[in-house]
Parts: C-alpha cells; structure tokens; sequence
C-alpha cells in the first residue's frame, strides 16, 4: 500500500520590504497550487515574506507588526486544505529567528528555527539571527516530513536529526545567492546528503535580484538514491509540481522536467539580464543610459541592456574627442542602429578644452609634462559629467561599463568613467567579458566583429592600448582571480609560473587602489568573491606587500 503526495515548490521573486506584495503572491501561488495543481503541499523560499536580504530593515520596530499582520492573512485567506511553508523574520524579545512555518487548515500549525547560520559576507546573519536550536518536523497524509532553512540542509547534524526523527523526506526553503558554479554545488551537496539520510530533498529557491546579489532559482528535487529527478528553470519564475508515492520502504518520485543547464556564457548573460532588469524595474528608473565608447565593454553593456530592458528603454551616447578612432564612433553607430536603440553623439571637446585654460596658470609651474593621466582623466570626467546631466534631466540610470580586471587594478577614473549608478560589468573580468561578446553574436550578430577583435584601448592619448601597461587579459585575469577570489599569496601564484615582476606589479595596483572601488557603483555579483561585501580590505594599511 503506498501514500501519495503532491508538492509544489514556489520558485518566486520576493521583493524585500514589500511584506504586502509578497504575501499576495504567495496567496495566488498558494490558491493556483491548490486548485490548478492539486498539491498537497507548496513550499516557499526562505524569508519570503519580508525578501531576502533584507539586512538592517530587520532591525525596525515595525518589521514585527507587518509580519504578524502578514501571517495573520495568510491564515485567513490559503486554501484551507493545502499545507503551506512559509519563511520569515520573527522577534522574541531581543532574539530574532530566521522561521518557517507551517500553515493549514486557517492557523500555524508549527514553527520551525532555522538553526545553522551562514557566515558569509552576502547574508549578514549573524548579525541579525539567533541560531534555533530543534529539528521540525510536520505530516501530511500520515507522511513525517523535515523542514530545513537554507544551509540546514548542508549540514551533516540536520540530516542525522532527520533520520532519528524518522522523516520519509527533508523540505528545503532557500534564498541561495548565484555565482558561476553554484547550481553544480548545490546538486553534489543535495544528492550526497539524500544519499546519507536515504530520502528524497525538496529544494526551493528564490529567483529575482537585489542589489549585487543574484538570486538564480534552480529549485529542484532529489530521490533517496542522490539522483537528480526535477529542476527548475533558471532565473526565471515557477511553480514546479513533484509527485511522490511514498511506501513503507520507499519513495517512488515521478521524474518530471530536468530543464537543462545553461553553458557558462549564458549562465552569465542572463544573471546580468536579471539583476539589471530588476534594479532598473524595483528602484523606478524609467531605462537606462550609457556612454558608447566603440570598445567591447560597451558594447557588451549595450546588447545585455537592450535584451533586458527592451530598446525603447536604453538610450546611448558617444562622447568623440580628438583621439577618438573613426573606427569607433562608426562602429558605435552600427551597434546602436542595429539594436534600435536612441543614438546621439556629443563632442567633448569645448568642455576638454574649457577645463585645459581654466587650468593652465595652476598648471605652468609644475613639473609634470602635458597630457599625462591628468589631462586624459580630465577626458573621461566630461564624459561622466555628460552622462549625469543627462540622466539628471531624464530620469534614466546611467550604466557604468568598467569590467572587474579594469576595477582590480585602478584602470579607471574616479568620477570619470566610474560615474553612474549600476556597474554592471563590475564582477566580470575581461576575458569574460570577450566570451560574453561572442556568445551574444551567436544568437543574432549584433556587436560588430572589429569591436571584438580589435585592440582594447581607453583612447585617452595617440595609439594607445591596454597592453602599453598590462600583460594580455587572459594572463591578467588568473593572477586577479587566484589573488582576489582565492585569497592566495604573491609567492604563490608566481609558483605557478607567473612572471614574478609582473605579478608584483599588479598586486600592488590591486592593493593601491581600495579607496576607488570604495567609490565604485553597485554591481551584480557572479563570483564566489567579488568587490564590496565579499572582499574588506582596509584603504589605509601599511601591511607588506607581496605575501
């Protein structure tokens, strides 16, 4: 004789601080699941009432009040039949927990702690949780089932108190942030610990962005063998139905859509899609703006905002000066035609000049030769002085384009081509970023092909490139990835077979020049470790460097 039950994980983009709007979206979801799908059971993503992360807005005094009158609607308005998990922030005295609880038949039923709190730098929780400190578990239709928040099921501790609790099956809630390899590590850790506890896992996770972080969904189900038997599609929304037949031994689950993973390169262009359409949309821009330069960053930024956003809503401008390749503005011009997006070009010379004689008399008795970094920077801040004035009287937000090998190394300019308000290139490095470029040729040509293959160059002086002064960005980008993202020593990577003068030479530029990206827009995030909350480094030290 076998039981049955159908779960449904809700797959959602939860809006932090839009505690009404989310849980209206988790009463339609609920009311859907129960009357379309027939499920049993549906399961949200981990703080879904208040979205994730919200960080010090947990600590409002009002917080509490919301989510009361939160769950007191969703008591009274979910289909009484159907068994709801919900994630959400809950204060007892001057302890706050990370919840979830078990909504049915118009009450809570129970309320499970979340007892295991990450210590990495994307979700602040030790700053705002209390670790709980017992298992939950709930039945439906006289199945136990284990009831896990986010890393919980990660740990071997949750998976043993599951097994001497006797679940035929572990649920997860999750708000599980992206980077490039995450959905490959969630899918070993999930089959190991299915294959340890010898049950089925049901993960849900949010999908959305907020701020840099990413969330790319990936909900999927595991059997008590470790295989794989549902995925969700990535970044995008979904209400994914699992049948299970549970029997006194075993669990049968009905394989339903593995939605297949995406190739590394389009993992990327559609996180960036994603966390761009969404800040664009959640903060109430009405498009964006960009300065179109005739190099690959920008047109990279391009062709990831018109496919997020639509062309009607992205506007570009050139800013030719004197060194300007014709080349560049032409290719400029091409990209944005071919896209449909609003094009005009403005000279920056009168103000380039402006600025030169406003300056010549402070200038006349230093020593510095003309046209050094001063005078190309003074470039690159009429270009951001354009570019703010015109999102100032239109409303649209200004997209930096800077890539993260250019950031790691100061190969900017403080309110120059740093001035806007989203950096979305800011965790991809510039090898990344050529991948990125042809990948997005092989759907419809739409950056043109010099834009690729020629030399990168800022153009801020006569034949100038990047590697006047940097090694080839495919070099560059190990010694960067192996000293920012894996924390490793100079000696160590010129073990490795790095140029020891070179290798030096960056890491010294990498050090230096903390106190810019300290300036730096925000910027999506799809690196273990990326700049801002992943990597805190003092801008004033005095350590060695080198070691």
């Amino acid at each position: 004789m076998s039981t049955a039950l159908r779960a449904v994980l809700a797959q959602l983009n939860m809006r932090v601080g839009d505690i009404d709007g989310n849980t209206q979206r988790i009463l339609d979801a609920s009311i859907h699941a129960s009357h379309d799908q027939h499920a049993d059971l549906i399961i949200f993503p981990e703080l879904a009432l208040c979205g994730y992360n919200a960080q010090d807005l947990l600590l409002r005094d009002s917080m509490q009040i919301r989510i009361k009158r939160a769950l007191d609607r969703l008591c009274t308005g979910l289909p009484h039949k159907l068994h709801v998990l919900v994630g959400y922030p809950w204060q007892e005295g001057d302890k706050r927990y990370n919840c979830c609880a078990h909504i049915h038949a118009g009450r809570i039923q129970a309320v499970y702690k979340k007892q295991f709190l990450p210590t990495d730098p994307t979700s602040f929780a030790q700053r705002y949780f209390t670790p709980g400190n017992a298992g939950l578990c709930i039945d439906i239709n006289d199945i136990k089932i284990a009831v896990g928040i986010g890393i919980d099921v990660w740990q071997p501790a949750f998976i043993e108190q599951a097994g001497a609790a006797q679940a035929k099956m572990i649920v997860s809630l999750n708000a599980s942030t992206f980077h490039r390899n995450k959905q490959a590590e969630r899918e070993q850790m999930l089959s190991r610990n299915a294959q340890h506890a010898e049950m089925p896992i049901l993960y849900t996770s949010q999908v959305g962005a907020q701020d840099d972080l990413i969330f790319d969904g990936g909900s999927c189900v595991v059997d008590a063998q470790g295989n794989l038997r549902q995925r969700a599609s990535a970044f995008t929304e979904e209400l994914c139905a699992v049948e299970l037949q549970f029997t006194h031994s075993d669990c049968y689950i009905e394989r339903s859509v593995i939605t297949p993973l995406l190739s590394n390169e389009a993992r990327v262009y559609q996180a960036l899609m994603l966390s761009l359409r969404n800040y664009v949309e959640h903060n109430g821009f009405k498009g964006v703006l960009l300065g179109l330069s005739g190099g690959i960053d920008s047109a990279l930024v391009l062709a990831i905002a018109t496919d997020a956003l639509g062309a009607d809503k992205v506007q570009t401008v050139m800013m030719p000066y004197q060194y300007t390749a014709q080349i560049s503005q032409d290719d400029a011009a091409a990209q944005a035609k071919t896209m449909g997006v609003s094009y005009q070009s403005i000279a920056i010379a009168p103000m380039v000049d402006a600025f030169t004689q406003t300056l010549a008399p402070a200038f006349a008795d230093l020593p510095a030769p003309a046209n050094d970094t001063t005078e190309q920077n003074l470039q690159a801040r009429c270009r951001g002085t354009l570019l703010m004035a015109l999102s100032n009287k239109n409303g649209y937000l200004v997209l930096t384009t800077s890539n993260k090998s250019e950031i790691a190394i100061g190969y900017t300019t403080l309110y120059g081509d740093m001035a806007g308000g989203f950096a979305l290139l800011k965790d991809v490095p510039k090898s990344m970023v050529y991948r990125l470029a042809r990948y997005r040729n092989s759907l419809s040509a739409v950056i043109p092909e010099r834009v690729i293959s020629r030399a990168p160059s800022a153009e801020l002086a006569a034949e100038q490139t990047d590697q006047d002064s940097l090694p080839p960005y495919d070099i560059l980008d190990e010694v960067l990835r192996l000293y920012v993202e894996e924390d490793q020593s100079a000696q160590a990577i010129i073990a490795q077979g790095f140029e020891q003068e070179m290798v030096l030479r960056m890491l010294r530029l990498v050090d230096i020049n903390e106190y810019k990206r300290r300036q730096a827009a925000l910027g999506p995030r799809i690196s273990k470790r990326s700049f801002g909350g992943d990597r805190r480094y003092p801008v004033t030290n005095l350590w060695a460097r080198g070691d």
